[in-house]
C-alpha cells in the first residue's frame, strides 16, 4: 500500500464552522503581511469573528500555524489517498503527488505564499511542530520509493531518505521560483520535467 493509517491521519475529524474561517482567514493574512507581522484581532476581522473567538479554539497564534500546517496537508494528503492506486507504477505515483502538489499552490495563491515562507520558521518549537504536520507526506514518498526499490524500477542502491528530501525540496524549490517569477508561468507545466530529473537519478 501507498497509503496507511498513519500517513492519511492529519487531521481530528470535523471541526466546527469558526475554526475553519478562522484558518482561512490566517491563511491569508499570513500571506499578505508574514506571521510575524500579522495580527490576531486581523485574522479574527478576516474571518469574520470577535477577538476572543480566537482564543476559543487557539491558545496563541503559533497555535494558528500549526493547525493551519496540519489541515491542509491533511487535505493534501486526501487528495494523495484519492488519486494514488495501487496499480499505479512509482514513477506514476510520484508523478501524481507533484501534479496534486503543484495544482493545489496554483490554485490557492495564499497556501502557496504561507507554505513557502512559513516552512522556514527561524523558532525552532515552531519549525518542529510544523515538521510533525509534514512528516506524513515525507513519508508517503519514502513508501513509493521503498516500492519502486522492492519492484526494480528504482536502483537497489537508491537512497531513499536521501532521495525522499531532495524530492520534496526540489518540488519545493520549484513553487518558490513561480511565486518569485510573480507567476508568469504555469507551475503544473513543470511536473514533467521536476520528474524527470530525478528519475534519471533513481530509475534502473
Amino acid at each position: 500500500m501507498y497509503l496507511n493509517t498513519e500517513v492519511i491521519s492529519l487531521t481530528s475529524g470535523k471541526k466546527p464552522d469558526k475554526y475553519y474561517a478562522i484558518l482561512e482567514g490566517a491563511m491569508k493574512v499570513f500571506a499578505e503581511n508574514g506571521f510575524h507581522k500579522s495580527q490576531v484581532s486581523r485574522i479574527a476581522k478576516e474571518a469574520g469573528v470577535a477577538d476572543g473567538t480566537i482564543y476559543l479554539y487557539f491558545k496563541k497564534k503559533e497555535d494558528i500555524l500549526t493547525s493551519l500546517f496540519q489541515e491542509k496537508l491533511g487535505e493534501l494528503v486526501e487528495k494523495f489517498n484519492d488519486g494514488l492506486t495501487e496499480q499505479m507504477t512509482a514513477r506514476e505515483a510520484l508523478t501524481k503527488i507533484c501534479q496534486i502538489h503543484f495544482s493545489e499552490l496554483e490554485g490557492n495563491i495564499h497556501l502557496a505564499y504561507v507554505t513557502q515562507i512559513e516552512l522556514r520558521q527561524s523558532d525552532m518549537a515552531l519549525r518542529q511542530e510544523i515538521g510533525l504536520a509534514l512528516k506524513r507526506y515525507i513519508i508517503l514518498i519514502e513508501n513509493i520509493l521503498e516500492r519502486g526499490k522492492r519492484d526494480g524500477s528504482f536502483r537497489p542502491d537508491c537512497d531513499v531518505k536521501l532521495v525522499r528530501l531532495l524530492l520534496f525540496g526540489g518540488m519545493d524549490e520549484v513553487v518558490t521560483s513561480w511565486l518569485i517569477s510573480g507567476q508568469k508561468y504555469s507551475l503544473t507545466a513543470q511536473v514533467g520535467p521536476t520528474i524527470d530529473f530525478f528519475m534519471k537519478g533513481i530509475e534502473s
